[in-house]
C-alpha cells in the first residue's frame, strides 16, 4: 500500500461487529507470532546440537512444516482489517467517492468468493486427514517423527473462516459507503497520507510520554 490505514468506529451495528471480531483476529495474529518465535528457538537448538554435539534436533523439518500454516495464514484477517495486507493501489489511490467504494466493494466480493471456495476445500482436506478411529485421530503423519498432520490442516479453514467474516463486514461497509456516499465509512480501512500517518505516530509518542 501507499501508506498506513485507519479503521473508523462509531455506535452502529456494523462497527460493533467489527470491534467484536477484532479480538479473534488479534489472537490469531498472536498465535502466528508465537509460532515464528518457537521456530526461532527450535532453529537455535538444532544448530547448536549439530555444531557442538553432532546431534541436530530430530524432526526439525517436520516441526517447520507443521507450524507453517500458522505462520502463513493465521494473521491474514488481522492485516485485512486494517488494510496493511500487500496490494496494488496505484489506481485505487487515485479514486474518490462512490467510484472508490464501488471498486473496493467489487474487489472484496471477488476475494470473498475465492476465500469461501478455499475454506470449503481446506475443510474437505482436513476431513480426509481426521479419523478418531485411528491413533492420534490421524490418517496421515509426517515422515520423520510421525507428527499428526490434521491439526495443521485444521488451521487453514479456521483462519479462512475468520477472514470470511472480516470480508463480509467489509463488503457491507463498502456497500453502505457507496449507497450513502460516505466520506469516512466505518469498519473499512481508510488509506492515510504520509502526513496523516506521521501525525498519528507523533501523537502516539506524545501519549507515551
Amino acid at each position: 500500500m501507499a501508506g498506513s490505514a485507519a479503521v473508523l468506529e462509531d455506535s452502529s451495528l456494523l462497527s460493533k461487529l467489527d470491534r467484536a471480531l477484532l479480538p479473534f483476529e488479534r489472537f490469531c495474529a498472536l498465535l502466528s507470532g508465537l509460532a515464528i518465535l518457537l521456530l526461532m528457538f527450535l532453529a537455535v537448538y538444532s544448530v547448536t546440537g549439530r555444531k557442538f554435539f553432532a546431534s541436530p534436533m530430530m524432526g526439525y523439518v517436520d516441526y517447520i512444516e507443521a507450524a507453517m500454516p500458522i505462520i502463513a495464514i493465521m494473521g491474514v484477517s488481522y492485516v485485512q482489517r486494517d488494510g496493511t495486507h500487500i496490494r496494488m493501489d496505484m489506481l485505487v489511490s487515485k479514486l474518490r467517492g462512490r467510484v472508490l467504494w464501488l471498486f473496493e466493494f467489487i474487489s472484496v466480493l471477488l476475494i470473498l468468493l475465492l476465500i469461501v471456495a478455499l475454506t470449503w476445500g481446506a475443510w474437505e482436506h482436513f476431513d480426509r486427514s481426521f479419523d478418531c478411529a485411528r491413533p492420534l485421530c490421524s490418517r496421515d503423519s509426517s515422515i520423520d517423527v510421525g507428527i499428526p498432520i490434521w491439526p495443521s490442516k485444521l488451521v487453514v479453514p479456521i483462519a479462512f473462516g475468520v477472514l470470511t467474516a472480516r470480508l463480509l463486514l467489509q463488503a457491507v461497509g463498502y456497500g453502505r459507503a457507496f449507497i450513502l456516499n460516505s466520506e469516512n465509512p466505518v469498519a473499512v480501512p481508510l488509506t492515510l497520507t504520509v502526513a496523516e500517518q506521521a501525525a498519528i505516530e507523533a501523537k502516539s509518542i506524545e501519549g507515551a510520554d
